[in-house]
């Protein structure tokens, strides 16, 4: 049978060719000191390699050489008078530091008739070997200046001829190999795939090789991918390399079943040797581990811990072991390491989908290849386990042995109800929450993940679901290795975990699913509504599908806890007769009433999502009366809506949503003084001719976007200082207000294709504004009229794209600009970039794209550092810019050019 390349590995296995290679200068000490080593070490039965051939050799170090350096668990160096005198032995040195002590190897310097300092020091003989190389190895020489340093730097033994019997001396040193080698390597996997390069990078992390500081290093990921795998290699790699050793493994069990003080004895008998150790307290243990421990170089591995306090009585602080000490804990709580000052930590991830199916062979045919007629169904389980070890592991050995057919049907059971070994594995960190953090934790896993919700909305609905500070449920689920947030802000839960979760939930009723917490799965939820089998146990139902649902009027009758509803796609032939009132949270897509049930009066709804709905302005004035707490309304795309009723009674709406109602016509004036509203969007309502006053003093955004018959811009009725966006793109608005003065901290402000549109000119004095973009604005008209010389504007960014801007724009418009930075004037019909752009003195960023009329460029800003002109067709002298000292293109091509300018820059992200 083949062994997976990663398994023969002597990183995982102490299978090596040879336990010990010298090194030495054989004019000094082959035919004695080096040679009565070599004997003595044999005679104990340790292989050592011993090159024979040095009288033959030259400068370059020999492949068989090389391999022999690489097999073997010890290099001995003997540094003698004249070692750095040759310099094949200070190119072997070097390659000994590469090949054997960076892969974790132990190399022990012996410092034979010589003093340390000089070979640290490079000092005596060693000085003047190295001023003899200089010349002809004047490359190379750093490097063994280099490597002469770390090995004096190293622990080993100082003989000095004449202070004592020198077979005495080699007893010593045969002792400590024999006993190095005595001690066995801990059993790794059977088959470590993926482990080695990710054990490298552990190994890199905790400098192994250096006498300084302690250091500890924390290995954190899901229960089952494998730490104690990786810590145990690790272990194996490096412990050669300590005075004492100590591999705890399963803290939190042992700790839990046996108590603190039985895991500070095994501590201190590992690494003392002592076998009967008593202790009568845990304090006296710390007392005892600080005051033994403190002059040792120690080897300590802390397997799966999960409390603070067992970190606090194993291993306090750096101060409690010897320099150069190592420590690694793992465990699956981020937030250990973090109040335990353990600022080096690791995240182990799952296996790639190649390291997946190679694992995945192994355990399942005991053999490198499989029969082509496997890759699918072989593919699919690789896909179940999502890159989990653990899985793979014990998937692959159920499967051992089974045709197609069994490993269909395997699957398929794993599916359904996944594999208690795995589960009670990973249902560890989930019976460590607490119990709001368990349902925090349910919610997420059986509802959220890979669907359209971001971890801003999650947290919203269920802020409002269990009134409690979502960041920190979060945070929490994070740091044990729940889920995981990634860079962009959005989350993710390992599927086995996902299945976890949902298992969980299944279990609490797992033959009537009206009698569970939590309702996801489409065909369970549809049988609870149609069959009218819910319960008071319900408290979310999140159904996602595109079936018909022919529901019972009163199928959410029994539901009295039920605080949320989510609906996406499904079709119902009717709706609800009733809703529970405890609802807080209701999405629901395509309501097919005209109606609310007449006696639903959510007091704590907060959350109401209707879009698609049927409701009708009619019917929705009454119940708007109800909803005295909601905070978010969303009537997106209900082409029921003629209007928006009276809103004064929703004292507490923060976001108000009606976009895409193609039939709205009117919005009721209490929508414009609703004091808590934060943004209120009207986008796409097409027919609507009138905005009611505005009087929103907590308003941060407001669109009136894509209003095809909304001509004016609506009345602001007094300062609003918390807006900071307004969109108004392709709206038939003329001119804004002069009320628009109000909005006086304004930051961006965007009119894309609004036909002819004059600003007005308090636009120049606004002191928040720093973005302007205003595309495809025909007639563009400035507030020429109003400016003065004393007049300067804060705006920093500039769109103006589409605009049909002639010369007479620069003269008149560019000069009060006087803090832009980015300016896009693309597609314009312009002929003269004029002089007077040198004005623009922090200008950085200018495009020019497709103005094919352009034909001079007579000025550049002093401060550019990105100028666009592609497809500038008519443009064709570069005088001005080889002035700048540019090397540029014109037309399709990217350029790049010296110093600071970029021509070409591709831009298509602004067109």
């Amino acid at each position: 049978m083949a062994v997976p390349e990663s398994s023969s590995s002597s990183s995982f296995s102490y299978g090596f060719t040879y336990d010990v290679f010298l090194s030495f200068r054989g004019l000094d000490t082959r035919y004695g000191f080096t040679g009565n080593l070599y004997k003595a070490l044999l005679d104990q039965g340790i292989h050592t390699f011993i090159d024979d051939e040095e009288l033959q050799r030259g400068h370059e170090i020999t492949p068989s050489l090389l391999e022999a350096i690489e097999e073997s668990r010890i290099a001995i160096i003997v540094l003698s008078k004249n070692y750095a005198s040759s310099s094949f032995c200070l190119q072997e040195l070097v390659k000994i530091l590469d090949c054997i002590k960076g892969k974790g190897r132990l190399v022990c310097p012996i410092f034979y008739d010589v003093d340390p300092s000089d070979v640290r020091k490079q000092t005596g003989s060693y000085g003047e070997a190295l001023a003899m190389h200089a010349e002809r190895f004047i490359d190379i020489l750093p490097k063994w200046k280099i490597a002469l340093r770390q090995v004096a730097n190293l622990s080993g033994w100082h003989f000095k001829i004449g202070d004592g019997y020198e077979y005495e001396f080699i007893g010593k040193i045969v002792e400590h190999v024999s006993k190095k080698i005595n001690r066995m390597a801990l059993p790794v996997a059977d088959y470590p795939v993926g482990l080695e390069p990710r054990m490298l990078e552990i190994n890199s992390l905790l400098d192994a090789g250096s006498d300084d500081e302690v250091k500890m290093i924390g290995i954190h990921g899901i229960g089952g991918i494998g730490k104690t795998t990786l810590s145990i290699a690790v272990y194996n790699l490096i412990a050669d390399q300590f005075e004492a050793l100590c591999f705890l493994e399963n803290v939190r069990e042992n700790s839990n079943k046996h108590g603190l003080q039985h895991l500070q004895k095994i501590l201190l008998s590992e690494t003392l040797g002592e076998k009967k150790i008593k202790l009568s307290s845990v304090k006296q243990g710390i007392s005892i581990i600080k005051h033994r421990l403190q002059q040792k170089k120690v080897l300590l591995i802390l397997d799966d811990v999960d409390k603070i306090e067992q970190l606090e009585a194993l291993v306090g602080g750096s101060d409690w072991l010897g320099s150069g000490s190592r420590v690694i804990i793992t465990s699956r709580d981020k937030h250990l390491f973090e109040s335990h000052g353990v600022n080096r930590t690791y995240e182990l991830n799952v296996l790639d989908e190649k390291e997946a199916l190679q694992l995945l062979t192994w355990k399942a045919f005991k053999a490198e290849k499989f029969h082509p007629s496997y890759l699918d169904v072989m593919k699919r389980v690789v896909a179940y386990a999502s890159g989990l070890p653990l899985a793979l592991t014990v998937m692959g050995s159920n499967l051992f042995g089974k045709n197609i057919q069994e490993w269909e049907s395997a699957l398929h059971r794993y599916e359904i109800i996944p594999n208690k070994e795995i589960q009670n594995i990973l249902k560890v960190s989930f019976d460590a929450l607490e119990e709001d953090e368990q349902s925090v934790f349910l919610d997420i896993a059986c509802f959220y993940t890979g669907t359209k919700h971001t971890l801003t909305s999650v947290e919203r609905m269920l802020h409002v679901h269990y009134d409690a500070c979502m960041k920190y449920h979060i945070g929490v689920l994070v740091e044990k290795s729940l889920i995981k947030i990634n860079w962009f802000g959005g989350f993710s839960v390992h599927d086995l975990i996902e299945d976890m979760a949902k298992e969980i939930v299944r279990l609490e009723s797992p033959d009537d699913p009206g009698k569970r917490s939590r309702l996801w799965f489409h065909e369970d939820i549809i049988q609870v509504l149609e069959d009218n089998t819910g319960t008071s146990a319900i408290k979310t139902i999140y159904l996602m599908c595109e079936n018909e649902v022919e529901l019972d009027e009163s199928a959410f009758k029994k539901m009295k806890n039920l605080k949320t509803l989510i609906i996406e796609g499904s079709h119902f032939s009717k709706g609800p007769k009733y809703l529970p009132n405890s609802l807080r949270v209701v999405e629901w897509e395509g309501y097919p009433s005209e109606y609310l049930p007449y006696d639903f009066h959510p007091k704590k709804l907060a959350i109401f999502n209707l879009q698609k709905s049927c409701i009708t302005s009619l019917k929705l004035t009454d119940s708007l009366k109800k909803f005295l707490n909601v905070k978010i309304l969303n009537f997106d795309e209900a082409n029921c809506l003629t209007e928006i009723p009276d809103a004064s009674s929703l004292l507490n709406l923060e976001e108000f949503s009606f976009e895409n109602c193609e039939n709205l016509i009117s919005i009721h004036d209490s929508v414009g003084l609703l004091d808590k509203l934060k943004v209120l969007s009207a986008r796409g309502c097409s027919k609507l001719r009138r905005f009611p006053p505005i009087k929103l003093m907590s308003l941060e955004r407001l669109d009136l976007s894509f209003c095809m018959n909304l001509k004016s811009f609506p009345e602001i009725l007094g300062k609003m200082e918390n807006i900071t966006d307004l969109v108004l793109e392709k709206t038939p608005i003329i001119e804004l207000p002069c009320s628009f003065q109000n909005l006086t901290h304004l930051q961006t402000l965007e009119v894309r294709c609004c036909g002819i549109f004059k600003l007005p000119s308090c636009i120049l004095t606004m002191p928040k504004l720093v973005k302007i973009s205003a595309w495809v604005l025909e007639g563009w008209q400035f507030p020429l009229d109003k400016v003065t010389s004393t007049v300067s504007s804060n705006v920093e960014c500039i769109s103006l794209a589409f605009c049909e801007l002639s010369n007479d724009f620069f003269p008149a418009c560019l000069t009060w600009f006087v803090n832009v930075k980015e300016l896009d004037l693309s597609r314009n019909n312009f002929t003269i970039l004029p002089e007077c752009i040198k004005e623009c003195h922090l200008l950085k960023k200018l495009y020019l794209d497709y103005c094919q009329f352009l034909q001079e460029v007579r000025g550049v800003p002093p401060n550019l550092e990105i100028f666009s002109a592609l497809w500038c067709k008519s443009w064709t002298s570069t005088d001005m810019l080889l002035h700048q000292d540019l090397e540029f293109q014109i037309g399709s091509s990217t350029v790049v050019a010296e110093g600071q300018f970029l021509f070409g820059f591709v831009t298509s992200f602004l067109l």
